[in-house]
């Protein structure tokens, strides 16, 4: 019998997409949301089992790890990151699960200057000690970053803080959503790993502009803005968090820290990850 999969973020980009690739393998799969919505009740559909918790709450943490053995670990982006980790990885421990597949981030260094991308790094140092076997995934910026920018796209603008000449390889949320079911569906091999995972193509900011443009049939103009101006404009209102962590990795993206690619998406899946005009191709009627 296939074991039953512990999928926090399920009705998230990563953790949906995981969740409905082990479902479709045959795994019993354990869905845990914030809420219950629209998407959760997609996931019940297609036969999850869907347990409301928030990771805050490390009471509704252990109790949504009884009888798991494997289980993925996303976070938002918001502040609480290294609590919700200590949670989740006593509650494994407790539990005796056998792995962990920890969403991280590239950005993810001691001395990152984002708030954020320094929690994540002491999040995997709590994960390493824990006793639980764990893979750390290190995605760059996800393509639905262009999903959240839909009103200024429609508009012809794409609107960044990054510089024009930093570089990195976007990756859509569905490709590592199929890391992360590869891997909990066999660990075997990726304890104590740490795979950047990236899309196939470097592109700097106007590259990205006019990818989206070429793909839309429109032109789409690459513009910088700040850190607070981007936050304001994608999600309305000021988010110091968020932006905290924009300006900081504009700084890492000017430095490089952002750039390279890995083969690790098709090494663990067999598949080659989405190109930026293939994803753009897929939800080009969100920008329509």
């Amino acid at each position: 019998m296939q074991p039953t999969i512990l999928i926090g973020g399920a009705t998230g980009a990563t953790g949906s997409a995981a969740a409905k690739i082990l479902l479709e393998k045959g795994f019993g799969v354990r869905a845990l949301a914030h809420k219950e919505d629209g998407r959760s009740g997609q996931l019940k559909a297609l036969g999850a089992e869907v347990v409301v918790a928030d990771l805050l709450d490390f009471r509704a943490v252990r109790r949504a790890f009884d009888g798991i053995k494997r289980a993925y670990f996303v976070y938002p982006m918001r502040p609480g990151l290294v609590q919700a980790t200590a949670h989740f990885a006593q509650a494994a421990l407790e539990a005796s699960a056998e792995f962990i597949v920890n969403m991280s981030q590239k950005t993810a260094r001691s001395d990152a200057p984002s708030d954020s991308a320094q929690q994540h790094w002491l999040a995997e140092r709590i994960f390493d000690r824990a006793g639980t076997p764990v893979a750390h995934l290190h995605p760059t910026a996800f393509c639905e970053w262009l999903l959240y920018m839909r009103k200024m796209i429609r508009e012809g603008r794409y609107a960044v803080a990054f510089e024009p000449t930093g570089r990195f390889a976007p990756i859509a949320a569905e490709d590592q959503g199929a890391v992360i079911a590869a891997i909990l569906a066999d660990p075997t091999g990726h304890a104590g790993k740490t795979y950047p995972l990236t899309g196939p193509v470097e592109l700097t900011p106007p590259e990205i502009a006019e990818t989206v443009g070429t793909a839309l049939g429109k032109t789409v103009r690459y513009e910088t803005i700040t850190g607070e101006q981007w936050v304001l404009e994608v999600a309305g209102q000021d988010i110091p968090f968020l932006t905290q962590h924009i300006k900081a990795i504009a700084e890492m993206h000017r430095d490089g820290l952002m750039a390279g690619t890995s083969d690790f998406v098709e090494r663990i899946t067999g598949r080659a990850p989405m190109t930026l005009a293939e994803f753009v191709d897929k939800h080009r009627a969100v920008w329509l």
